[in-house]
């Protein structure tokens, strides 16, 4: 009898679902969802933490409630990418640098360590599956929900990244998550809040899209998230890829050979419960070919989203031998992650192609923060002179969306700057300027300051307030422009006098560019996009 054998129809049916819920600890929500309908999997978001020690005090609680129903632990992931996307944001938990940082670097060894170091740390505190890495090819300008979230344009570069971050999770004891199958890189809307396609023929999708995708197959990844993008050339039908059995089941299972977890991006998503709504949507991922089903805020749609695959088994809409291969799936990965994984991590890490370095966490983070550093032109008016009178002007980002968790250091350029040089001033603004302000900024700078002026973009266009602040000052100035997020800002203003690309903006990079301006640090970052 296997482990599952005498689960009830709604027992197995729960276990194929992944939800989220607003408390920092064990709330009503998430109680009914493990108790009543037999929930698998929790996801975490910021909401849910207050420190590290309440969060891993609420996973233990969490497994707590569940084994007083269920045989199996329960399956808990947090999208933890790195760099702007981090859900914990706490003491305790190093923030490692994002995806592009570490495809600037050029060195796989980085990317390796800081996973294996995040996932040491995620699973101490009760977190078995992070929602990491980012697979996707961005090599489109107007993305505005990958970006930076990406290492790069190239494939094989992305595919190497890619598969270093899966063996140090995966080195770790916890599962990685390749995402998002089968490339949300170039695209131009965002599909949290609206649908997407991804026209091109099949030759391109092999070359590009699928690359990094079968590299992680190769790299023994445990799961891969679907994207809810339109593929025309592997789907006839105008349906997206987590709804399509072409993609998940013929595609993905049948022709790439994956057989770990196929998981759904969250249904909540505007590109899905739009046109199909969450619960129908449940059913049609389930006969696709996803084994877990992502549904992350709310209980109605959650409650609904369960019952709806309860029903369609009932009425022979879904066989139930598909539930139970996706629960042997769930099962199998359960047994392998969340016990013991002293044996399995030795075995692992003995086959490792990548080195592990021993130094202090912080000094790696602010030796990659270094290497990362891009310098795109300099026509000389860098390093600064010493003594010379500066004045920066320094996006707060305050705004948290999906894809972008403010980093909450209170050490802007200016600070930084100010302990090597007392002839610093600075003026911080929002991410969106209004033109008013740019005039202000602008009448304010002296005679003979150099200007600084960094950038914030976390969608795909720079906002028009900051670039009519960086046209407004162009006139008297020679700039020096700083990207702070997205490369591609530089398309959208005048050739500054440089253009210097950081693709974050934690402490180490703010550091590591104090450095680059007064002239102590030698940039060594390629940009792993074209500026074209």
């Amino acid at each position: 009898m296997s482990l599952w054998g005498d689960f009830t129809l709604e027992q197995k049916v729960g276990q194929l679902f992944m939800c989220g819920f607003y408390g920092q600890q064990v709330d009503e929500q998430i109680t009914r969802l493990i108790q009543d309908y037999h929930v698998g999997g929790v996801i975490y978001f910021r909401r849910n933490v207050e420190s590290v020690e309440q969060l891993t005090r609420l996973s233990a609680e969490l497994q707590g409630l569940a084994a007083k129903s269920s045989e199996l632990p329960l399956m808990i992931s947090v999208d933890q990418e790195g760099g702007m996307v981090a859900r914990i944001d706490k003491d305790g938990i190093t923030r490692v640098p994002g995806s592009m940082a570490l495809g600037a670097t050029g060195h796989p060894d980085y990317t390796y360590q800081c996973a294996r170091i995040l996932g040491a740390q995620l699973k101490r505190i009760g977190i078995d599956m992070n929602l990491a890495p980012v697979v996707d090819v961005n090599n489109n300008v107007l993305n505005p929900v990958i970006g930076v979230r990406s290492y790069g344009e190239n494939a094989e570069n992305v595919a190497v990244h890619g598969a270093a971050a899966i063996a140090g999770y995966q080195s770790s004891g916890i599962a990685a998550t390749a995402k998002h199958f089968p490339g949300h890189g170039d695209t131009a809307v965002d599909s949290h809040l609206g649908m997407v396609t991804v026209p091109h023929e099949w030759e391109r999708l092999e070359q590009v899209e699928l690359r990094p995708f079968r590299r992680a197959i190769e790299a023994g990844v445990d799961a891969i998230m679907t994207a809810h993008v339109i593929f025309p050339a592997i789907e006839p039908e105008p349906i997206p890829a987590t709804l399509s059995r072409n993609v998940l089941h013929e595609l993905l299972r049948e022709q790439m050979g994956f057989k770990g977890i196929i998981i759904t991006d969250c249904l909540e998503m505007h590109a899905i419960s739009k046109p199909y709504g969450v619960a129908n949507a449940a059913v049609r991922a389930v006969k696709a070919g996803a084994d877990l089903i992502l549904v992350s805020h709310t209980l109605e749609e959650q409650i609904a989203a369960v019952d709806a695959v309860v029903e369609a088994v009932r009425h022979g809409d879904i066989e139930e031998h598909i539930i139970d291969l996706a629960l042997e799936r769930v099962v199998d990965w359960k047994q392998k992650r969340c016990g013991d994984q002293s044996s399995e991590q030795s075995s692992e890490q003995s086959s490792m192609p990548y080195s592990f370095s021993s130094v202090p966490e912080n000094v790696l983070l602010d030796e990659i923060a270094c290497k990362s550093i891009t310098v795109v032109h300099n026509d000389g008016v860098l390093p600064l002179k010493p003594e010379q009178n500066v004045f920066v002007v320094w996006p707060e980002v305050v705004q948290r969306t999906e894809v972008d968790e403010p980093w909450s250091h209170s050490d802007s350029l200016g600070m930084v700057l100010g302990q090597y040089n007392k002839h610093v001033r600075e003026h911080k603004i929002t991410t969106q300027p209004s033109y008013e302000e740019a005039e202000r900024i602008t009448k304010s700078v002296m005679e003979g300051e150099q200007v600084i002026v960094c950038t914030y973009t976390s969608a795909g266009v720079l906002p028009k307030g900051q670039r009519y602040l960086i046209e407004r000052l162009s006139v008297n100035h020679s700039l020096i422009v700083v990207a702070l997020r997205n490369p591609y800002d530089l398309l959208e203003v005048p050739r500054p006098g440089a253009y210097v690309c950081t693709y974050e903006n934690t402490p180490a990079v703010v550091r590591a560019l104090s450095l680059l301006i007064t002239g102590e640090l030698n940039p060594s970052g390629s940009l792993p996009v074209r500026l074209s």
